[in-house]
């Protein structure tokens, strides 16, 4: 009978492109996507399925050697617990995105009332969708510029029965009669300067799109810019707004909405110690 631990060791053994505990890791998340077996499974050697499906192992360590997310050859990734399909058109979900998820579900997790919600690059719509499960009081809308990342970030929201409202926005051309109003404004918007690009890896440059990664050397606050301005027109007196960061700007950041107002800004930093999100108010 087929057991875990050799086919694991295979896998692991084969995939030449990561350093050996990255390979371990990935190893792990395959048997898990395709047989189900949990890493405690795998290292107590537990049979595989006995009726199971193989798929092409050749093929997947081909493109994981071509350094290829692992989630876009699995086709989705966890985010709070929840199983998000990706692709090139988005970002692929990310740790320091769950912890920005947390500290609004912390701290609005006792309304009773509605709170309404935009999530301004929803890409594949993690951050609404998440929100949307929940806090089961939210009212939440996701916009992104691209038509693509929207179609995803709705499949995922039929998948995981999440109520959602996508729409195409740009928030560098938000209408002047824009007239809706929003407890929390959050994005996690292009922060990356292309001068930056030098230093990453090949399974983000080559597969995640520029559109949601990164803004030019000249003006790399201009998302934080406008959703600030943003803020200043449409976000309540009783909300906040959220934001991923670049660790780079983490106190220019803040200046950007000092000078629009904001009198309660707190600059959180990720498990690594570096600058990571930033909660404003009024």
């Amino acid at each position: 009978m087929a057991t875990a631990k050799p086919l694991y060791d295979r896998l692991s053994k084969n995939i030449t492109a990561y350093a050996p505990e990255e390979a371990r890791e990935m190893a792990f998340m395959l048997l898990d996507h395709y047989f189900g077996l949990r890493k405690t499974d795998v290292l107590t050697d537990k049979p595989l399925p006995p009726n199971r499906t193989e798929p092409d192992w050749f093929r997947i360590l081909e493109r994981l050697n071509r350094q290829e997310p692992i989630q876009h050859v699995i086709g989705t990734t966890i985010f709070c617990g929840l199983e998000f399909e990706v692709s090139p058109d988005v970002l692929i979900p990310r740790p320091e995105t769950e912890d920005l998820v947390r500290l609004i579900m912390h701290d609005f997790a006792d309304r009773t009332d509605d709170v309404p919600i935009v999530d301004i690059g929803t890409g594949s719509g993690c951050i609404a969708v998440t929100l949307a499960r929940f806090l089961p009081q939210s009212v939440v809308t996701g916009w992104d510029v691209s038509e693509n990342a929207l179609a995803l970030a709705r499949q995922n929201a039929r998948h995981l029965n999440a109520d959602v409202t996508f729409a195409i926005q740009d928030i560098l051309n938000v209408a002047p009669d824009f007239g809706q109003q929003y407890d929390v404004v959050v994005s996690n918007p292009p922060y990356v300067t292309r001068s930056e690009a030098a230093g990453m890896d090949r399974n983000v440059l080559d597969y995640e799109p520029d559109l949601a990664l990164f803004v030019d050397d000249n003006d790399p606050l201009v998302f934080y810019k406008a959703v600030a301005d943003f803020c200043t027109r449409h976000l309540t007196r009783n909300g906040a707004c959220y934001v991923e960061i670049n660790e780079r700007f983490g106190s220019a950041t803040q200046q950007v909405f000092t000078e629009r107002g904001f009198s309660n800004i707190q600059v959180y930093k990720d498990i690594h110690g570096k600058d990571r999100s930033i909660r404003a108010a009024f």
